[in-house]
């Protein structure tokens, strides 16, 4: 079984999408979970403000052991001991915050802190992040993901979060993103299965020949 920076290495080579299911309720997660993974997606994180968010992860990484699940809103370092306590791999934050990133790896989680600078995003890789959510992506343009690329270590994984859609995400691709968290365009409360999964589809379609 591959560890939990496997999976995100594996994820990104295979394909770089990371599901936000913000406000998913729990009973609804293995449903949501299945028309994923289905699809080949293996990248999912229940931010922690959702409705009983750690029971969601510990449904999902049970039942989908070969994908990457965990929480997005992490923002103390008691939040990414609860998500690893529910067999939680991944930590995702809107925020950088040094103790967080610290807590994630000495639990040996893979952990994308939250950054928008040049000073943010160093200062993240020097704690040990993973890689470097770049949000809101909708403030940070494929010219920023260009000039940011230019400047940091050449294997940093820069994921923009925040506004991306399938018409978008070829342009930050030959920018120098190396995947892309995508929330409320593939989930939100009330999207059914069979819906989630469709525009999982649609993300691959838009993803796959860049890719």
């Amino acid at each position: 079984m591959m560890n939990a920076h496997e999976k995100f290495e594996t994820a990104l080579n295979h394909m770089p999408l990371v599901a936000i299911l913000r406000g998913l309720p729990a009973q609804e997660a293995l449903a949501v979970g299945e028309a994923l993974t289905s699809t080949g997606w293996t990248l999912i994180e229940v931010p922690l403000n959702s409705p009983d968010p750690l029971t969601s992860i510990a449904a999902l990484a049970s039942n989908f052991p070969k994908a990457l699940i965990g929480a997005g809103t992490v923002i103390t370092p008691a939040d990414v001991r609860n998500v690893h306590a529910a067999g939680g791999q991944l930590i995702v934050s809107p925020n950088f915050n040094p103790m967080v990133v610290r807590e994630a790896v000495r639990l040996g989680l893979v952990c994308l802190p939250g950054v928008m600078t040049a000073t943010e995003a160093f200062a993240a890789l020097e704690t040990g992040a993973t890689g470097l959510k770049l949000f809101p992506a909708e403030m940070i343009s494929p010219a920023v993901v260009r000039a940011l690329r230019a400047v940091l270590p050449a294997d940093t994984r820069l994921l923009p979060v925040g506004g991306i859609t399938p018409e978008n995400i070829s342009s930050y691709l030959k920018a120098g993103a190396s995947g892309f968290g995508i929330g409320s365009a593939l989930y939100k409360p009330g999207t059914t299965a069979a819906e989630v999964q469709a525009s999982a589809m649609n993300f691959i379609a838009a993803c796959r020949g860049p890719c």
